[in-house]
């Protein structure tokens, strides 16, 4: 049961959601394991007098089954689902969790799921949006190194911030570091919305293997941190980057267009919305976007949604990107064109409340005109960042 479809993402309103699912699943193994009990419980009043081989040999125990599911769990279905898992060993529904993914959870809580989890087939755990800071974090990781197949590692929103270094700190920062060197099949970080400027190096400074998949969106990254990963063994490997929030258009730019040559012949997914870009940041990088992007020949999704490009840029890219066979996907801005009047440049990234609908139409159509024009129907440009899913890692 996984890789099922999540209602949650619009796609499949009419079934249940990964959450539900879990806590479905998790009710079904409590009941049947109530039902197990209530049998031998009736089985061994019948055979009372005998012996306990004789006993057991009248009442043999059902064979268990194996349910292979990805597991969603929050502060509401905790307790279900860690009944359920710690009656696995016993019941005759046996959960084997593939994806984990914990929201809202206190560091304890985690750790006590994460033990009762059957170590062999662990891939991913999400622990997205539960406050843990480095102290959490120092507490949940060291419990990961059970899992021998674990892959991915997401941490967004943990409230990580070591943009001030104090000794304390910088102790913390190379605990993470040494944790995360214990994770030997690593190949997927996403550390989004962390503030790590300038440790970059010292938190991936110690894992074995170079990274396949990096997610570093608003992690208030500095040149430095750029110049470690381009002259670091993750850059020839990564198969997805995100650096999506950050402002490229001062000093990050020229360690942008560094890393992307070295990322270039890897690279399967580029997301760098919401990075302050106009045209002539991306003039900027062209020559070197158009060297990657020969050598990017199997670039499957470029993400640059709230930039300030004209219709003109995008075109332009459009013209660029239409010789790559695999790009199916491109997450353009609203063309700056398409604002009346054009907002001021110190205003906020993203002007969704007032761009013109008729002239994001007409742009709309030039787009899907050139795709058309050039038989490249299969590949999607489209203004909305939402209602499409991303390339996940082990689609890659």
């Amino acid at each position: 049961m996984t890789g099922l479809p999540d209602s949650t993402s619009g796609h499949v309103p009419d079934r249940m959601s990964v959450w539900s699912g879990t806590v479905a699943l998790a009710k079904a193994c409590m009941e049947v394991s109530k039902h197990q009990r209530e049998f031998q419980r009736r089985g061994s009043k019948r055979h009372k007098g005998l012996s306990a081989d004789d006993t057991a040999a009248a009442t043999p125990r059902p064979p268990g089954i194996a349910i292979h599911a990805d597991l969603f769990v929050n502060g509401t279905s905790y307790g279900i689902l860690r009944d359920a898992l710690q009656t696995r060993a016993a019941g005759p529904l046996r959960l084997k969790c593939r994806e984990f993914q914990a929201e809202e959870l206190s560091a304890s809580g985690i750790v006590t799921l994460l033990e009762s989890l059957d170590p062999s087939c662990l891939r991913r755990v999400d622990l997205r949006f539960n406050n843990l800071g480095l102290n959490g974090l120092s507490v949940i990781l060291p419990h990961l190194s059970r899992f021998p197949e674990l892959c991915s590692l997401k941490l967004q929103y943990s409230n990580v911030d070591v943009r001030r270094l104090t000794p304390e700190t910088a102790v913390r920062i190379r605990c993470l570091a040494g944790q995360l060197g214990m994770l030997p099949s690593l190949r997927e970080l996403n550390l989004g919305s962390s503030r790590l400027s300038g440790n970059l190096r010292q938190i991936l400074g110690d894992l074995r293997a170079p990274l396949e998949s990096l997610e570093l969106a608003f992690c208030s990254l500095v040149p430095a941190d750029l110049a470690f990963l381009s002259q670091s063994f993750h850059a020839p490997a990564l198969k997805k980057l995100d650096l999506s929030g950050h402002d490229f258009s001062q000093d990050l730019l020229e360690p942008l267009r560094l890393l992307l040559e070295k990322t270039s012949a890897s690279l399967l997914h580029l997301d760098l919305m919401e990075c302050r870009m106009a045209d002539s940041h991306l003039d900027a990088l062209l020559p070197t976007l158009r060297r990657s992007l020969r050598r990017c020949s199997h670039l499957r999704f470029l993400g640059l949604y709230g930039n300030r490009l004209s219709m003109a840029a995008l075109k332009d890219l459009l013209q660029k990107t239409l010789e790559l066979p695999d790009l199916h996907l491109v997450v353009y801005p609203y063309p700056m064109d398409c604002y009346k009047p054009e907002p001021p440049a110190e205003s906020g990234w993203n002007f969704e409340e007032v761009v013109d609908e008729e002239l994001l139409a007409v742009a709309k159509v030039e787009f899907n005109q050139i795709l058309e024009n050039y038989r490249r129907t299969n590949l999607v440009w489209t203004y909305n960042p939402y209602g499409h899913r991303d390339l996940d890692y082990f689609s890659l």
